[in-house]
């Protein structure tokens, strides 16, 4: 029978390291994959770049006068839950190795380590 076992990281380099070593240590594995939050891939993209803002003025007698307030834009946008480069790692085993697969995925780091039979 087939279990899949996954894990939370708090960086996707982290991840890589347990199912490298799940891999080659523990028998009975036959997948092992990383799922990586894109998200933080766009806060990354923002750094650098330019955001800008409209104010609004008061209105004249035949006019409604606005303002853009231009300013430098940082990561910070993206609200932080988001931004973390947070990795999901899966990895599919025997239900013999669960347990050690668990254990593993633990001992490196892993969080909200969950398994499906």
């Amino acid at each position: 029978m087939i279990s899949r076992v996954t894990a939370e990281f708090e960086t996707p380099e982290l991840a890589e390291l347990a199912l490298k070593r799940a891999r080659e240590s523990i028998d009975y594995v036959y997948s092992a994959k990383i799922m990586y939050n894109k998200q933080s891939d766009n806060a990354l993209k923002l750094r650098g770049g330019t955001s800008y803002t409209v104010l609004p003025a008061a209105p004249t007698a035949q006019n409604y006068v606005t303002a853009v307030m231009e300013s430098p834009t940082t990561e910070d946008i993206i609200p932080e839950p988001a931004r973390r480069r947070t990795a999901r790692a899966c990895v599919i085993c025997g239900i013999g190795a669960v347990e050690n697969v668990t254990a593993l995925l633990n001992a490196m780091g892993g969080l909200n380590i969950h398994s499906a039979n």
